[in-house]
């Protein structure tokens, strides 16, 4: 799996990006099937930054969340929950929607009892 970290309008530190890394790695243990996450944090304005999160996995659409926080890691708190709502979602969807074969289907009492 492939992290980018960028910011504009600033610089992070060494120990801000490795902190931002540790956090989004754990994205892994919600799906298993991610392929990149791209971390991008704005620091136009010092007092609210803005972070933005885009992760890409095997035969979806792009998950993509954006928050403003007191600093950066309140920022990517948020972004990081926005982000696993999504992906649980997902994951429900494509998990929790399979068809019962007829072997499987449960035929009332009085059904049978009727065919007699």
């Amino acid at each position: 799996m492939q992290i980018n970290i960028s910011a504009r309008h600033g610089h992070l530190s060494a120990a801000t990006q490795e902190k931002i890394s540790e956090k989004v790695e754990k994205l892994r243990r919600l799906f298993d099937r991610l392929t990149a996450i791209e971390v991008t944090v704005d620091l136009e304005h010092a007092e609210a930054p803005n972070v933005e999160v885009k992760v890409s996995a095997e035969r979806t659409e792009h998950f993509v969340a954006t928050d403003t926080g007191a600093n950066v890691m309140a920022a990517l708190d948020g972004v990081l929950h926005k982000i696993e709502q999504q992906l649980r979602k997902h994951k429900e969807k494509r998990s929790g929607h399979r068809a019962t074969g007829h072997k499987h289907l449960e035929v009332p009492a009085d059904a049978e009892s009727e065919g007699e």
